[in-house]
């Protein structure tokens, strides 16, 4: 019988995606930085975009990179006590997918590098992507600080540690915990990777997490499992494979428009891998049309065990297409549209 693994993180109301738990915002008091700043309370390095109310619409701007345990102003005083809006994106140095922190108010965004703009009716048709921001009521005109945190709430001190920590394991240098307190095997971690990069002592905190991110990227590129979408439209996407305990299935990556996700981020162990995805197309969904391994699939994000009686689950059952087998442990598959069927009566 499928079973279903709990997850810590919370779910988006609308979207399928990791998202951090929780914000703070308040009015400053005297001292603090004028303006409206952003805070980063987490354990990763995050881009963030923010709208900014004007007469009639909304001026979005992005990204702003906050390392952890960095704050920036994203907005100068004087400031408009109405309702801002807030979107923020983990690095791509960071494994195990996305993780996004947002809300229901769609507004356009660039993907693929720094943007100004004014919000357009529509994002497709100018190149942009939707992403649902989270409306941030700011009532001083002076300054107005928000803190994107995560589970574990750490101060500002432990998430630059704990980032620090988190980076190191992803550049491939152990360096035990990630709890924010630097002990031995951190201080050991960070002297070896400042050795085998030939980087001084005295490197800083911020370019030490740059470089870290580099190095992280770069690696990530090079292992596991990709799903990308060479097609128009967006395609919710899931996989399958036979784990250490048996089979499983786990979904949902949400791939825009000629993008990627990394969905697993090791070196691939077997060589039996399966996909699943839904194209959307209007008020329709679009199924692989050669696809006939059945695996579990939920309504939200989900990882199960095993492939059977899913529905007595309160799952469902989907169709998965087989995967070539990984070469040197890693895999990139590609959604073409020629891959799935013709639109037929499923609405989404």
């Amino acid at each position: 019988m499928a079973l279903e693994r709990s997850f810590r993180n919370v779910l988006a109301a609308l979207v399928a995606a990791v998202c951090f738990p929780g914000f703070t915002a308040s009015a400053q008091g005297s001292g603090a930085t004028d303006g409206w700043t952003l805070c980063n309370k987490t354990s990763y390095i995050i881009d963030a975009a923010f709208g900014v109310p004007e007469e009639k619409d909304v001026t979005v701007e992005g990204w702003l990179k906050l390392r952890p345990g960095e704050c920036k102003v994203a907005v100068e005083t004087p400031l408009e006590p109405k309702y801002h809006f807030l979107y923020a994106r983990t690095s791509l140095a960071h494994r195990g997918g996305a993780r996004e922190w947002g809300g229901r108010t769609e507004l356009c965004v660039d993907p693929t590098g720094s943007f100004t703009l004014e919000n357009p009716p529509e994002c497709a048709p100018m190149g942009l992507e939707a992403r649902g921001f989270r409306a941030v009521e700011i009532s001083s005109k002076v300054r107005w600080r928000t803190d994107l945190t995560e589970i574990e709430n750490y101060s500002l001190d432990k998430a630059r540690a704990a980032g620090l920590q988190r980076l190191l394991e992803e550049a491939g240098i152990t360096s035990g915990a990630i709890d924010g307190n630097i002990g031995r095997r951190t201080r050991l971690a960070i002297g070896e990777f400042l050795k085998q990069n030939k980087l001084p002592a005295t490197t800083s905190d911020d370019d030490l997490i740059d470089f870290l991110e580099q190095v992280a990227k770069e690696r990530g590129r090079n292992v596991g499992f990709t799903l990308c979408n060479r097609t128009k439209k967006r395609i919710w996407s899931s996989i399958a494979r036979r784990g250490a305990e048996g089979w499983e299935s786990r979904g949902w990556w949400l791939l825009e428009a000629g993008g990627c996700a990394r969905v697993i981020d090791r070196p691939l162990r077997g060589t039996e891998y399966y996909v699943y995805g839904e194209m959307e197309d209007g008020s329709k969904i679009r199924t692989l049309s050669k696809a006939s391994d059945a695996f579990c699939v939920g309504h939200a994000k989900f990882a199960i065990a095993g492939r059977d009686q899913c529905e007595g689950s309160a799952y469902r059952t989907a169709l998965f297409a087989a995967t070539p087998p990984p070469n040197e442990r890693k895999l990139v598959f590609e959604f073409f549209e020629r891959d799935f069927a013709k639109a037929g009566g499923n609405d989404r």
